[in-house]
């Protein structure tokens, strides 16, 4: 079984895309431990509806492609329309941040994700989850990343969100 993180991201109908992601997760897998849900301004998007994000872990067996392949299945399912142009509004993006300690292009993906480094909106979720685990990369623990990260125009808060009767997410 590899441990396996993966940042999600809603701009429409956000509770309910990122609920149906939740049991989407955990019916696949599992055992899935969640961040707290983050409400995020957009981050190079014309359109200016700000997002829910959120890190989820879990074990698993598939392989990178497969995992990607699921991913995207899910996204699909829930009303992302393949093709769509990159920086425009989305029900459902599932991303694939580590998959173990697995590091460079595996199955047509890049891992672990570049985005961990420089989007506020996947390292302070991370962070929060896994914060001795150590990026696979730069071998520095996410909660240190995150001590250290400096780019200042990324606005995100944390959220009341609930997931199956029970309040996973509170602001600080």
């Amino acid at each position: 079984m590899t441990h396996v993180t993966v940042s999600i991201g809603s701009n429409i109908d956000r509770e309910r895309h990122v609920r149906a992601c939740l049991d989407a997760l955990a019916d696949a897998f599992g055992d899935v431990q969640v961040s707290r849900v983050f409400e995020s301004e957009p981050v190079g998007f014309e359109d200016g509806r700000n997002f829910y994000n959120l890190v989820a872990a879990f074990h698993s067996t598939l392989s990178v492609g497969e995992l990607q392949a699921w991913c995207k299945q899910i996204e699909a399912d829930n009303g992302r329309l393949p093709g769509s142009p990159k920086f425009s509004p989305r029900t459902l993006d599932i991303d694939l941040l580590t998959v173990g300690d697995r590091c460079g292009h595996i199955e047509g993906v890049d891992l672990p994700r570049d985005e961990i480094l420089h989007h506020a909106f996947v390292l302070r979720p991370l962070a929060e989850l896994l914060p001795e685990t150590p990026h696979p990369e730069v071998g520095h623990a996410y909660a240190e990343l995150w001590a250290a990260f400096t780019n200042g125009d990324q606005h995100l808060w944390p959220v009341t969100f609930s997931w199956r009767g029970r309040t996973i997410s509170r602001p600080d």
